[in-house]
């Protein structure tokens, strides 16, 4: 005998009586993605809370000022031969590519999931985030590059297109942190981007420092050495990047997960007396899903240690969707 069901504390159940009814599971999991995460997250720190529409809004601005003050930063980069306002330049982008993908991905997630798709379009935060990876890699790489090119064969440095797009560089960073600064206490999304902007603000301040030792005292090495500092920055964040992102897209056990402890944490119920087909792994940056077989004694066979299995699981381990079959035990 075999059952699977899905749900979630506020009494909602859903029973089926054969294996087919996992991809319509699915697909119900896609199309009331809001209702199951709410129901997951009680209590859970390390689920991303969903943005209200201020700070949605507030998100939008400063994306908007990160992407026009970048191709600012890189054209003053250009005409002043700095290589610190291209390395801080980059830096930019990669949060104006952050930001964007993370506002891209609250867009997706609340789109209806497409016939053929039960999951909808929920990877695309991640095979985003993966490809800018890998772009901010080879920015990286490009910069350390030059920077060694610098030392060997110094170039002049006009200071007084520095120095103004590194102020305005600080100014932008400034209101951005402002603009932050109410929701990145209670939002992990947006805690992200305050961090992001935070670190561009402190590239912005190197680079003013920068500028006027070049001009006072005539220290042209500290632009291919502050450049080189932030490539170093931007490398191990992609490198982080491309390690989370990579691992959700080879569906790898979410690092948030002790694997382990979830199996100590099933065979706690006296009931279950094995595990086996368990599977764990993440649909996007957000939800993580998990599939298992559970063997049960006879007696313990019920909708109730189905309901009670998966209340536990998604309070103590923050999954968003359980799917368990019951096995009776012979």
């Amino acid at each position: 005998m075999h059952r699977h069901s899905d749900h979630c504390s506020h009494g909602h159940s859903h029973s089926h009586n054969d294996d087919d009814s996992h991809e319509e599971e699915a697909h119900e999991h896609a199309s009331e993605h809001s209702h199951d995460h709410a129901c997951a997250s009680h209590g859970h720190s390390h689920l991303t809370a969903e943005p209200n529409r201020q700070e949605l809004g507030r998100l939008k601005w400063v994306f908007i000022l990160t992407l026009l003050y970048l191709f600012i930063e890189i054209a003053g980069a250009w005409l002043s031969g700095s290589l610190a306002l291209l390395a801080d330049g980059f830096h930019m982008f990669a949060d104006a590519a952050g930001i964007g993908i993370s506002l891209g991905a609250q867009w997706v997630l609340h789109r209806p999931a497409p016939k053929g798709h039960t999951f909808g379009y929920q990877r695309i935060e991640v095979l985003a985030a993966y490809l800018n990876a890998l772009g901010l890699l080879g920015m990286s790489l490009f910069i350390l590059w030059e920077s060694i090119e610098r030392f060997q064969s110094p170039m002049v440095i006009h200071t007084n297109v520095m120095m103004p797009v590194a102020i305005g560089g600080f100014i932008i960073n400034l209101i951005s942190l402002k603009l932050l600064h109410a929701g990145h206490q209670h939002n992990l999304n947006v805690k992200g981007a305050y961090l992001h902007v935070f670190g561009d603000l402190l590239g912005s301040v190197g680079a003013i420092i920068a500028a006027g030792l070049i001009y006072f005292f005539h220290c042209n090495w500290v632009d291919p050495v502050l450049g080189m500092l932030i490539a170093l920055l931007i490398g191990y964040s992609s490198i982080s990047l491309l390690r989370e992102s990579g691992n959700i897209l080879v569906e790898g056990c979410p690092t948030s997960i002790d694997i382990i402890q979830l199996k100590k944490a099933i065979l706690a119920f006296d009931e279950v007396k094995e595990i086996h087909h368990l599977h764990v792994w993440n649909i996007n940056s957000q939800n993580i899903v998990l599939t298992a077989h559970l063997v049960v004694a006879q007696e313990g066979f019920s909708g109730e240690l189905l309901n009670r299995v998966q209340g536990e699981l998604k309070q103590s381990f923050g999954l968003s969707h359980v799917t368990l079959q019951l096995e009776a035990a012979k």
